[in-house]
């Protein structure tokens, strides 16, 4: 049976913007989180929360490596994936600081993804050999091989009803897109398109369209489709690499990123491939896009400072970019909370 720690108290840490003192944040649990960061200001990959008025909390405070943070869908628990155990893990972590090493196996888990009723997680781990989709109880007492293949399964996404997982695959003989039920029946091959790699399925939020990566016109593109596979749409058109697809929360727009301006910036594309515009334009490395929970604007990581810190925009475009995040550390990998 996995085993629940509690953690110290976590400590209080100021960013330039705070407006308020730190007040009981040393108390267990942290100041009202507005979103989950990883940084490696402490000399070693953590994972953080901030608050609104800037104050930072370092959350899981251990000497292995803590990454990848995905919010539960009410917000009160972030799983993550660590090596503290001598392999990576899937830990789910309350904002009080109890622990649950969710996954316990031998195996490599990773990708960990929450179903939208917060009960199961899916993810990715080699525990049979290649890598495979599986599901787990949040409670980390039943897990179920959702793909049970010979070959390599990775990228779940669960569909925003919660009945399916999109997921990559390389059964075909190449990377495609798949769409299949919980207990592995009703497979699709989505995507199905000879001699090119389609990979990291994104559902839109109302389960309508599914958008991934692709190189099947000889660059990066980014596609939408059906999930029975039909209406395939080249997003971007692009000359250029297009990667990493985020839906707004109204589901009418796409941010990503693209080499298309000579450098990496995260630009906005309407769902129907118009209106394409380059949101960041700062000449620096901007990637990751996460838009706020309203849709008003877009959170990114970015190397303008000389380090990766995390900054904002409006989504119009029109104003300044807000920087989060101000240290001489490495800050990427944001998640805003539900």
């Amino acid at each position: 049976m996995n085993q629940r720690n509690h953690l110290p108290p976590p400590a209080c840490i100021w960013l330039p913007l705070a407006l308020a003192a730190c007040g009981d944040a040393t108390a267990p649990g942290v100041p009202d989180p507005w979103m989950a960061f990883v940084s490696n200001r402490d000399g070693n990959e953590e994972i953080y929360v901030a608050d609104q008025a800037g104050r930072v909390t370092n959350l899981t405070s251990h000497p292995a490596r803590d990454r990848n943070p995905v919010w539960s869908p009410d917000g009160s628990r972030i799983a993550f994936v660590t090596d503290r155990d001598g392999n990576d893990e899937i830990y789910v972590m309350s904002l009080t600081g109890d622990l649950l090493n969710l996954t316990k196996d031998m195996g490599r888990d990773v990708d960990p993804a929450w179903s939208p009723d917060g009960a199961r997680l899916a993810f990715t781990t080699d525990r049979d050999g290649n890598e495979e989709i599986y599901v787990v109880d949040a409670s980390g007492l039943r897990s179920d091989n959702v793909t049970n293949h010979p070959e390599g399964d990775w990228d779940p996404a669960w569909s925003p009803d919660g009945t399916r997982i999109a997921f990559t695959s390389t059964r075909a003989s190449r990377a495609d897109v798949y769409v299949t039920n919980l207990d592995g029946s009703g497979l699709v091959n989505v995507t199905n398109a000879p001699n090119s790699d389609d990979v990291a399925p994104v559902w839109s939020p109302d389960g309508s369209r599914i958008a991934f990566e692709t190189n099947r016109d000889g660059n990066s593109e980014i596609y939408l489709v059906n999930p029975d596979g039909t209406a395939a749409l080249n997003l971007t058109q692009n000359p250029a690499h297009d990667h990493h697809p985020v839906w707004s929360p109204d589901g009418l727009r796409i941010a990503f990123e693209t080499n298309l301006a000579g450098n990496w910036e995260i630009y906005i594309v309407a769902r129907d491939g118009s209106e394409s515009r380059d949101l960041t334009n700062l000449g620096s490395h901007d990637s990751g896009p996460r838009w706020t929970p309203d849709g008003s604007a877009v959170a990114f990581e970015t190397n303008r400072a000389g380090n990766w810190e995390i900054y904002m925009m409006q989504s119009h475009g029109r104003d300044a970019p807000v920087r989060l995040t101000n240290s001489p550390a490495s800050e990427k990998s944001l998640r805003w909370r539900p």
